[in-house]
């Protein structure tokens, strides 16, 4: 599925740049592959809110019959009002707030995702104000290395996110006394954009010592949550625009053990609809400078922060001379007042021109959601592509 560069050309003619261009139909590919592969387990799926938040982007997700993995208060009622169970919606995050625990109960969701003692004393004090009983999974740190970038690694002890295996002894007397909860699984999560999949092989491995502690204990768990992170391929989004969602389910079939009757849940996000975004731009301005050229875009940092937070890579294309054999170096740089604000550097391009127009692959995932209006700019509209 590659892009239809006749349609963004015709719409770069009338709708003002930048704008993000969401390509339905490969969204569609992409959640069909999914499901069948899902399905072959019956594992379920929650899809990660955070990675896209567009509602017909939402919707359609939803029409596949996915869940809902969220990590505020405001992206919990987002799900709802999409349509969305409330049944099939899980709450993460390392900081909960009150008002937004209150959310989760108010609305019966699935499961809260715990990351420590407090949050759990916290979650029972308000189910009690409710008379309710507030559904737990315990996020646990496996200590497990995602091969990824150190900003969004979050499966390490060194990292702030979930409960530590020096910790169990004192949630289970926590839990003890927590008339208002009921522990129904476990949660991981060790990362984001993790292409190496042996990183998945040895979650299994420790989330299956894990869970056999707590069976020496006799607490049987409803659902395993084993959480995403799984990768695109930036580098080749033609080639590989759909995951191999296949071999990443087997993974888990192989190695994981399951109790009887339990659940497998997961949270994809980035791998749902990274590639069916892209960020289209024009050419304002050529610069020589004294060791390379500048293609300066009217996107910035404001429209896709991942290359100035990350140091991401985002293959680049002049959709103006796609035909044209490329054999310059250009910086990709954007206008906002910070040197950080570069796309890439040394990308080879053909002759590019003021006036022609790029696209910025890959944009699907944590381009529009994290957007901001730094310098008072406009955030960009979308276009959809049906195919």
């Amino acid at each position: 599925m590659e892009l239809n560069k006749t349609f963004i050309l015709e719409k770069a003619c009338d709708q003002p740049t930048p704008f993000y261009l969401y390509r339905m139909d490969l969204l569609r590919a992409t959640l069909e592959a999914c499901k069948k592969a899902a399905d072959k387990y019956n594992y379920k799926v929650h899809y990660a809110l955070k990675a896209n938040s567009d509602p017909k982007v939402l919707q359609t997700i939803g029409e596949f019959g996915f869940g809902a993995d969220c990590v505020s208060g405001q992206e919990i009622l987002t799900a709802l009002e999409n349509g969305y169970s409330a049944s099939h919606t899980a709450f993460a995050g390392v900081g909960k707030t009150d008002d937004e625990i209150n959310i989760g109960l108010d609305k019966d969701i699935f499961t809260f995702n715990c990351e420590s003692v407090q949050e759990i004393e916290v979650i029972n004090e308000l189910a009690q104000k409710k008379g309710k009983v507030a559904r737990i999974a315990l996020r646990i740190n496996p200590n497990v290395n995602a091969n990824t970038h150190k900003y969004i690694t979050t499966g390490l002890e060194e990292n702030k996110f979930g409960i530590n295996k020096w910790e169990f002894e004192k949630i289970l007397k926590t839990l003890d006394a927590c008339d208002h909860i009921k522990l129904t699984g476990l949660h991981f999560h060790i990362g984001s954009q993790i292409v190496d999949l042996s990183a998945y092989r040895s979650l299994c491995l420790r989330v299956n010592e894990i869970q056999q502690w707590f069976i020496e204990r006799r607490i049987l768990l409803e659902h395993i949550n084993v959480g995403g992170g799984l990768g695109i391929d930036y580098y080749q989004p033609d080639l590989n625009p759909i995951i191999d969602f296949e071999g990443y389910f087997a993974i888990f079939n192989d190695f994981l053990e399951l109790q009887p009757h339990q659940e497998l849940h997961f949270e994809l996000g980035r791998a749902l609809v990274g590639t069916m975004g892209e960020l289209i731009t024009k050419v304002l301005y050529i610069k020589n400078g004294q060791r390379t050229n500048f293609a300066i875009v009217d996107a910035g940092m404001t429209e896709l922060i991942r290359p100035a937070l990350y140091q991401a890579y985002h293959k680049i294309d002049n959709i103006s001379k796609s035909d044209t054999v490329s054999d310059v170096f250009y910086d990709v740089v954007g206008p906002i007042c910070e040197s950080s604000d570069c796309f890439g550097k040394r990308v080879k391009l053909p002759l590019t021109e003021r006036g022609d127009i790029v696209a910025i692959r890959c944009a699907g995932a944590y381009g529009q959601v994290m957007a901001n209006q730094y310098n008072l700019r406009k955030i960009p509209d979308v276009v959809y592509y049906e195919g």
